[in-house]
């Protein structure tokens, strides 16, 4: 039978509902640090025991996450190499210590009170991203936790404290960045992917010299040349900034949409020099290279797949207008666009970023994206069933079913 905590046992929300609430956004899962409590307490409370690694417990009534205050001690390399301590005596200052930025180092009471130790609201109201304490230097991770804080709060006016900078560099030259495992490091991307501002992901990344050491085949694309006529912004680095930025805004929330459109042109970065600044091939030559980043990170296959798609078939879906209604045909069949129709929407979602995400194009229109729709839709509605009344099979049946879905196309072009 549960019973109530001890009464000298105090519990403060922390970490992101704090900061987030200061900010005024949205509220998001709320997390606990319990100060003064064994697991046995937890336990006689009714809370249920989740945490493998530290003591973290689930609250019998809201389901909410409760952690034991507790320290960590560095004790190898990466991000996993660590030591957890969590007793009674450990203080909320001490958990708070422990933590990355000052604005995720503040804890309020059940009162109300503000427990800021770190001066984060003061960082809050000056947008700044500032680590706690030198310890920050002891989890790699972190490095693209900034970033990735970038992709969401960019857009609010934050900019990273030039300290913190300074340390995130000595982190990407230590080479501990190396030691990530590749789940966390998707984790991370797919997350600021999700975010109103992907491009400062990149950038932040790029500033701190750690871009080459995380995503090789997007920092490759900098200081890559294209023709100015087609993209006024010149530089294939900041292309893929504008366009992942583009995505985001067209497709809020979706790191599909986003991956793919990372993804798009990592063929650029393979031209030969003598070529440039054209890109002929690009679109072939990058296959390789979006398949070796999909495995070294093990995306999801669903996210791999699309940016193979849109790598490939980019430049089909923007001359769109130029293609025989047989052609178009075959571009949705490749992309499986009949067994998983939802990949044509995201693959038009991605050719209209890729257009809109150059220098001075963002409202620019792009009326392939909807006319690829509609073509498709075309297709979609020819039935199967009618084909198979006519006694047809096999293969006599596949050829007349994709008939009669390039006649549906000529249809609606």
């Amino acid at each position: 039978m549960s019973k109530p905590l001890p009464a000298h046992v105090r519990t403060y929300l922390v970490g992101g509902a704090v900061r987030d609430d200061l900010l005024g956004l949205p509220a998001g899962d709320r997390d606990f640090v319990v100060v003064g409590a064994t697991t046995q307490d937890m336990l006689a409370a009714g809370f249920r025991q989740v945490g493998r690694d530290f003591p973290v417990f689930l609250h019998p009534e809201t389901g909410e996450e409760h952690a034991l205050a507790r320290t960590e001690r560095k004790a190898g390399r990466g991000h996993a190499g660590f030591v957890v301590h969590a007793d009674p005596t450990v203080t909320l200052v001490e958990d708070l210590r422990r933590r990355d930025f000052t604005l995720n180092a503040i804890a309020r009471a059940d009162d109300g009170a503000l427990v800021d130790p770190f001066d984060g609201v003061r960082d809050l109201q000056d947008r700044v991203l500032r680590h706690v304490g030198p310890a920050f230097v002891e989890d790699p991770l972190r490095v693209l936790r900034a970033a990735r804080f970038m992709a969401r709060f960019a857009p609010l006016g934050f900019r990273i404290a030039p300290e913190t900078l300074a340390l995130m560099r000595a982190m990407a030259a230590d080479g501990e960045l190396a030691e990530l495992v590749p789940e966390r490091v998707w984790q991370e991307l797919a997350r600021a992917l999700r975010s109103p501002a992907p491009a400062a992901f990149l950038r932040s990344l790029r500033e701190a010299d750690a871009l080459r050491a995380v995503l090789p085949e997007v920092d490759a694309l900098y200081g890559v040349p294209q023709r100015a006529e087609y993209h006024p912004e010149i530089d294939t680095g900041v292309h893929a900034e504008l366009v992942c930025d583009m995505a985001a805004r067209l497709a809020p929330g979706d790191d599909l949409v986003g991956y793919a459109a990372l993804c798009h042109d990592l063929g650029k970065a393979l031209t030969p020099a003598g070529e440039l600044p054209r890109h002929v091939m690009h679109e072939q030559r990058g296959v390789a290279a979006v398949i070796a980043l999909g495995e070294r990170l093990k995306v999801p296959a669903e996210h791999r797949d699309l940016a193979v798609l849109a790598c490939r078939e980019h430049l089909n879906v923007h001359r769109l207008d130029e293609l025989r209604p047989a052609t178009v045909h075959d571009l949705l069949a490749r992309c499986d666009g009949f067994r998983k129709p939802a990949r044509i929407g995201q693959l038009a979602t991605v050719c209209e970023a890729d257009k809109r995400g150059r220098a001075g194009l963002a409202d620019a229109p792009y009326p392939q994206g909807d006319r690829l729709r509609r073509l498709h839709a075309a297709a979609l509605a020819v039935r199967g069933d009618a084909i198979a009344a006519r006694g047809l099979s096999g293969p006599a049946f596949g050829a007349a079913l994709r008939d009669a879905r390039i006649e549906a196309i000529a249809a609606a072009v």
